[in-house]
């Protein structure tokens, strides 16, 4: 049972049991006091809390904002970009949740604790107060009327008569008074229910509502996830291939060292301990040096190494040999020791040791000195052992019988092509298809003796057992350029044009495959068997360089997106020819640079600057220089020579329509790549960007440079959007928009800032100009010619 209500007519008896009840209404006053004095304070307990966990929210987001993936090699997938740009996708997924959180925060002091501090002070304070009054009171009743009844009835009437009147009025007060009270009790219990449930329910409200806009967030999140999810998936798959063909070439290199030496510009390089002699009495002392030398050039390079200090490298020597001469061990109290003698140093000889006999027997060889017994250290490369498959009208049969039967037999198969048959059930189908007198009586299609797993094993095998890979050694690094760049029109092309480089066989050949893994994609519902995966498998066996090396396997994941290429195009590769309009795609003389990935444009996501394939004409810094003597540099390299630097201002091209997946706002992509001095460009830059010059692929009108000034459309000049950009020579122009250089060959300027000499550059989308005394790129978007 609850409290039971004050009568008001018991203010006038004062009963014990009406006592008893107003005693009961102030117990429940004073709990209902101290339990809102308590919620209070974890309220504010869990205001700082929210604080905190927001602070370090913040902190984790920042921390996944400033880190970046680095990768091996000099290019990545467009998989591998997404997944670089993850990381920022995270730390904006947190950033937006921690201001719903901070909002949330700031509601619980809005709706919850100031109103229940509020109703803690003016109501039950105003109760307190009323209490004292009526405790007052009552005394004051009381003691007057036990000093009333006390009073002798011998005093005068008029005396006694006062007093009487005197009590009276006093107790009309204190009736009043306990009027009061008696209502403000009842009215402070009935108020309590909606002015303490009222803060409570704005409180879990504004809790809901940030649990909502986090759901409405993690909707949002969804889409990008899923394409995430993908880009995961194709890179481990492609990692999975790399790792075992890293781990084969390991372990090869383990069994035999010496036949995968990698082909050098040096005739022989490794380790020497050089003697330094020194004055008496200090004697001498023996040094670790790295030696490199070129037998053309006569040339030694030398440079202490200390592994032990932690690598720390030393101050190199350069000299030109004149002879070299064995050192007996009669003549000097060490092992592997000879001289060398410098020709641009008369007079100096510095005595070497090698790690070993052998090696000084190399190095000899090496020098030109006496005991030429060993081979060079510059090793040719090893050719690959000629298997029995060929090319040939018998490779054709194989070929067909083997998709004839996958196709009949196994197209549903669950993990067709990756799931291997048993390695002697594979050779021994491969050797009877092979031989001209049982490959007639070879029935894949009905016979059950073979299943679809040996079927495919062997086709596979038969493909890489071939002299050469169906797309040969010449073309490979052709093919695995455009797979690094471009955008995916670009690729396409490229490929398209190299197919057609192919000799008639490979191609004929490549076409009855590619057609056939583009049937295989079509039912990966059922086969799981999607392109990315039929790219895993059939990458390193359609594709493989001529010289194993860790960097070459590096570039697996580049092949596997060759052969994605392929099936995704089959119809336009293979019956149609390639555009003669569009210029021949470049070469490895030429590498173009690492594009942008393919992304798609979220809903008020900024636009970018241009992409920008740097003129390498224009001065480099000293920074920006590949850090590599141009002395020691071979003229057989210097065309194909690049290095390769992330830089933000090559991914600020606008998302093309095209491109499938998000990126964060602000994250950027790019590389810059170097040529030989006076290297034409044009053709890689159209071939790239396949637009025509006079529609370069970022137009002022379609990329405003910021989004505060989108709807500032820039433009050209009528007498200049009229003509094309070659046109545009030795202008002058003016800033509209401030930038901030991202790289050397960029400049930095104001608005307002007027620009001398502005022609047009080779890069779409970019100008050249000068700007006080320093030329190099500009945004064309970002300036108006004057």
């Amino acid at each position: 049972m609850g409290l039971q209500p004050l009568e008001f007519s018991d203010c006038y008896l004062d009963s014990p049991w009406f006592r008893e009840r107003i005693r009961a209404h102030e117990a429940e006053l004073e709990r209902t006091n101290k339990f809102i004095k308590e919620l209070i304070k974890d309220g504010k307990n869990l205001i700082a809390a929210t604080k905190s966990l927001s602070a370090a929210q913040r902190k984790f987001a920042h921390s996944l904002r400033d880190f970046k993936f680095e990768f091996i090699g000099d290019a990545e997938t467009d998989d591998e970009r997404c997944i670089d740009a993850s990381l920022r996708e995270f730390s904006n997924f947190l950033k937006n949740l921690e201001e719903q959180r901070e909002i949330m925060a700031l509601s619980v002091t809005e709706t919850l604790i100031k109103p229940l501090e509020k109703f803690r002070k003016e109501q039950l304070g105003a109760v307190k107060e009323e209490k004292k009054k009526f405790d007052k009171e009552t005394e004051k009743n009381y003691s007057l009327i036990d000093k009333h009844l006390n009073l002798s009835a011998k005093k005068k009437d008029s005396h006694l008569q006062e007093a009487d009147i005197q009590v009276e009025q006093n107790r009309q007060h204190f009736y009043e008074l306990s009027l009061e009270y008696v209502c403000k009790l009842q009215e402070i219990q009935e108020r309590k229910k909606f002015e303490f449930v009222e803060p409570m329910l704005s409180f879990f409200q504004g809790m809901f509502t940030f649990y909502h806009q986090g759901h409405e967030l993690a909707k949002d999140f969804n889409h990008y996830k899923m394409e995430l999810q993908i880009n995961i998936q194709n890179t481990r798959n492609r990692f999975e291939g790399t790792r075992s063909e890293v781990e084969e070439l390991m372990n090869k290199i383990r069994q035999n060292p010496k036949d995968h030496k990698r082909a050098s510009q040096f005739t022989a390089e490794g380790y020497l301990y050089v003697q330094e002699k020194r004055p008496p009495p200090f004697g001498s002392s023996w040094v670790k040096h790295y030696c490199m030398y070129r037998k053309a050039a006569k040339k030694f390079n030398i440079i202490p190494f200390e592994h032990r200090s932690g690598g720390k490298l030393g101050d190199g020597e350069v000299f030109f040999l004149k002879e070299c001469i064995r050192r007996h061990t009669d003549s000097i109290d060490r092992r592997f020791c000879f001289d060398v003698e410098a020709a641009d140093r008369p007079g100096v000889s510095l005595t070497m040791q090698a790690f070993s006999e052998e090696e000084r027997k190399q190095w000899l060889e090496a020098l030109g000195g006496k005991e030429a017994l060993f081979p060079s250290f510059n090793r040719a490369i090893i050719p690959r052992p000629e298997g029995s498959a060929q090319l040939d009208k018998m490779g054709f049969t194989i070929l067909r019988k083997c998709i004839s039967a996958v196709e009949t037999r196994g197209i549903n198969d669950q993990g067709l092509y990756r799931v291997v048959g048993v390695s002697s059930k594979v050779q021994r189908l491969l050797s009877m298809l092979m031989d001209v007198k049982t490959c007639n009586e070879v029935d894949l299609e009905n016979s059950i003796d073979w299943e679809v797993k040996t079927i495919t094993s062997a086709l596979k095998q038969y493909l890489r057992s071939l002299p050469e890979p169906l797309m040969t050694y010449e073309l490979h690094g052709d093919f695995i350029v455009p797979a690094k760049s471009g955008s995916p029109e670009s690729r396409v092309n490229a490929i398209h044009f190299l197919v057609h480089k192919l000799p008639e066989k490979n191609k004929e050949m490549l076409d009855i495959l590619v057609k056939h893994l583009t049937n295989v994609s079509n039912h990966s519902k059922q086969n799981l068997m999607t392109v990315a995966n039929l790219g895993v498998v059939f990458g390193p066996t359609l594709m493989r360089p001529q010289e194993e090396t860790v960097a070459a396997i590096m570039d697996l994941k580049f092949q596997n997106i060759v052969v994605e290429i392929l099936i995704e195009n089959h119809e336009k590769i293979f019956r149609t020819l390639p555009d003669a309009t569009l210029p021949e795609p470049v070469t490895l003389s030429a590498s173009p640079p690492n594009a942008p990935p393919r992304q798609s444009k979220r809903q008020g996501q900024r636009t970018k600057r241009p992409v920008a394939v740097y003129n390498l004409c224009l001065e480099l810094e000293d920074g920006d220089r590949p850090n590599l003597p141009k002395e020691d540099t071979p003229p057989s390299s210097l065309d194909s020579f690049s290095s390769p630097s992330p830089t933000a201002a090559a991914a600020h091209g606008p998302p093309g329509p095209d491109r499938n997946h998000l990126l964060a706002d602000g994250d950027t992509f790019g590389d810059w790549a170097s040529t030989a001095p006076g290297q034409a460009r044009s053709s890689t830059v159209q071939w790239l960007n396949p637009q025509s010059p006079a529609t370069p692929s970022c137009n002022p009108a379609a990329t405003p440079p910021s989004p505060k000034l989108s709807s500032f459309p820039l433009s050209l000049p009528a007498t200049v959007a009229d003509k094309p950009p070659e046109s545009l020579i030795s202008r002058k122009a003016r800033a509209v928009y401030p930038c901030e250089a991202e790289h050397s060959s960029e400049l930095s300027f104001e608005i307002g800032a007027i620009f001398e000499d502005v022609q047009t550059s080779r890069e779409p989308g970019w100008l050249e100009g000068t700007l006080n005394g320093k030329r190099g790129l500009i945004p064309q978007n970002y300036v108006k010619l004057l």
